[in-house]
C-alpha cells in the first residue's frame, strides 16, 4: 500500500479549496471592476457631454462649418468631440475627432462607433449639439488596469497562503508527533505508559487505547515470563532427579548386561529431554521479546564467558579456538542476558554439529562481528535458507533439538544484529560458518607494547 502523509493531504487540500475560491472571487471581482469602472467612464463621458452641450448653445453663434478647435497637448488618449447644426453638418470638432460625424442619427444617448465611445447630448435651445467621444483602446486599457490593481494582489498572495497553511498544519500536528515519538519508543523493555502530552480531544482516545493496549501487554508478557521461569524450574528439577535416579540404577546393575544398557538409553534419554526442554524455555524466552532492551555492554566480555565455559566441557574431543585480532573490547547496545542465550546457542550449535578433533573457530572481526566456523558436511542453499526456523536440521547424526539457530536468529533480529549463514566455507568445500553483526560497535583495541 501506497504511503502518504496527514500534513501533505491536509496543506493540499486546504490550497486547493483556497485557489478555487480565489480564482471565483477573482472572477467575481473581475466583472465587478469592468462593470463599475465602465458605468463611472460612461457617467463621465456624459456630463462631459452636456457640460459642452451648455457652453456651445450659450457662446456658438454662426460657426463656419469645419473648424477645428486646436488645443495644447492633446493625445491618443484626450476626449474627442464634434459639434453639428440642424442640417447634420460638422461645424466644430476638436483636432483628434474625425472630419465626418460619429453618427448619422440624432439621436440622444450612447453609441459605439469605430474607435470611439461617443455620448450625443439632448438639445437644450438653438440648433447646435454636441457628440463627445472617448477612444476604445483608452477605456479598454482603464478597465484592463482596474481589473489588474483588484486581482492580482490576491494571486501574488497565493505563496503567502500557502506558507500560513504549511506552518499552520505543521504546528497544528506537532502533538502528533509527540505521540508518535512516544509510542516508538515503547517496546517490551519499555510498557510505560505515555505521559500526558497536553494533546487536542481528537488524539487523548489515541492516547488512551494505547495506555491500555501496554498495560495489557505488560500484564501478558509479565504473565509468559513467570510461566518460562516456573517451568523451567519446574522441569528441570523433575529431571534431574530422575536422571540421579537412573544413573544410580545404572550402577547397580552389571554394565554389560542388558538392564545395564536399557539404563544407559534411558539416561540418554532423559538428557535429550533436558536439553530440548531448556531450548524450548529460551525459545518461548526469546519469542516473548526479551531481547529488546537497549543496554551498553561489552560484546567481547560475553565471548570470552561462553568460550571459556564451553572450552572447558569438550565434546567428543571438540574444543573452541577465539582469536581476537588485537581487539580488547566491542561495546554493543542490546540486552547482555539475551546475547549470552544467543552466543551460547551458537557455539554449542557449532560444538554439536563439527566433526571431532576439528575445533570451532571464533573470530571477532576487526569491524567488531563474531565469526563461529566449524567443520562440517557442506549444506544444500535450500537447507541453508531454512536452517533458522524451528525445529529445522542439517543432514547430521547428532541429536540436536533443531532450536539453537531459531532462537539465535529471533534474538538477533530483536536486537537489530544480522546474523549470515554460509556453507561451505570460504576457501573450502564444507563447513558452517555464521557472522553476527551489531550496529554501530564501539570497538577498543589492545595497545602493542612491543
Amino acid at each position: 500500500m501506497k504511503s502518504w502523509s496527514l500534513s501533505t493531504r491536509i496543506v493540499s487540500g486546504v490550497l486547493l479549496v483556497v485557489i478555487l475560491g480565489l480564482l471565483l472571487l477573482s472572477t467575481a471581482v473581475g466583472g465587478f471592476t469592468r462593470y463599475e469602472v465602465t458605468e463611472r467612464l460612461d457617467n463621465s463621458l456624459q456630463e462631459v457631454s452636456e457640460r459642452l452641450q451648455a457652453v456651445v448653445t450659450a457662446r456658438l453663434h454662426d460657426q463656419a462649418a469645419g473648424s477645428v478647435a486646436l488645443l495644447p497637448e492633446v493625445g491618443p488618449r484626450t476626449l474627442a468631440y464634434q459639434v453639428m447644426d440642424g442640417s447634420g453638418h460638422v461645424v466644430l470638432r476638436s483636432q483628434n475627432a474625425p472630419q465626418d460625424p460619429f453618427v448619422r442619427d440624432r439621436q440622444t444617448g450612447f453609441a459605439n462607433v469605430p474607435h470611439f465611445r461617443v455620448y450625443m447630448a439632448a438639445p437644450i435651445t438653438g440648433k447646435y449639439r454636441v457628440i463627445v467621444g472617448e477612444p476604445t483602446f483608452h477605456r479598454r486599457e482603464t478597465v484592463r488596469r482596474a481589473m489588474l490593481i483588484s486581482i492580482v494582489p490576491m494571486l501574488v498572495f497565493l505563496p503567502v497562503i500557502w506558507w500560513l497553511v504549511r506552518l499552520i498544519v505543521r504546528r497544528a500536528l506537532r502533538p502528533l508527533d509527540r505521540l508518535h515519538d512516544e509510542m516508538r519508543a515503547r517496546d517490551s523493555g519499555n510498557l510505560q505508559p505515555i505521559p500526558p502530552l497536553d494533546l487536542p480531544v481528537e488524539l487523548i482516545s489515541i492516547q488512551s487505547a494505547v495506555n491500555t493496549l501496554l498495560a495489557r501487554l505488560e500484564t501478558a508478557l509479565s504473565t509468559e515470563r513467570a510461566f518460562a521461569a516456573s517451568a523451567a524450574h519446574e522441569l528441570r528439577n523433575p529431571l534431574g532427579a530422575l536422571l540421579a535416579q537412573v544413573q544410580m540404577l545404572g550402577r547397580m546393575v552389571p554394565e554389560s548386561s542388558d538392564a545395564g544398557r536399557r539404563v544407559d538409553v534411558i539416561a540418554g534419554r532423559t538428557r535429550q529431554l533436558g536439553r530440548t526442554v531448556e531450548k524450548l524455555l529460551q525459545f518461548s524466552r526469546a519469542s516473548s521479546g526479551v531481547a529488546f532492551r537497549r543496554d551498553r555492554f561489552d560484546l567481547l566480555a560475553v565471548v570470552h564467558v561462553l568460550v571459556d565455559d564451553l572450552g572447558h566441557n569438550p565434546r567428543d574431543g571438540r574444543s573452541l579456538v577465539l582469536t581476537t585480532n588485537g581487539i580488547g573490547h566491542v561495546f554493543v547496545h542490546g540486552d547482555m542476558d539475551a546475547t549470552g542465550i544467543l552466543m551460547r546457542n551458537l557455539l554449542e550449535n557449532a560444538l554439536l554439529h563439527g566433526n571431532s578433533g576439528i575445533p570451532v573457530q571464533v573470530v571477532v572481526r576487526p569491524d567488531g562481528s563474531i565469526d563461529i566456523a566449524n567443520d562440517c558436511t557442506a549444506l544444500t542453499p535450500d537447507t541453508l535458507s531454512r536452517l533458522t526456523s524451528p525445529f529445522v536440521r542439517g543432514s547430521t547424526a547428532a541429536h540436536g533439538s533443531g532450536l539453537g539457530l531459531a532462537i539465535a536468529s529471533n534474538i538477533a533480529s530483536q536486537m537489530d544484529a544480522g546474523m549470515q549463514l554460509r556453507s561451505p566455507l570460504v576457501g573450502s568445500t564444507r563447513g558452517l560458518g555464521v557472522s553476527l553483526y551489531f550496529p554501530n560497535p564501539e570497538i577498543v583495541t589492545i595497545p602493542d607494547d612491543t
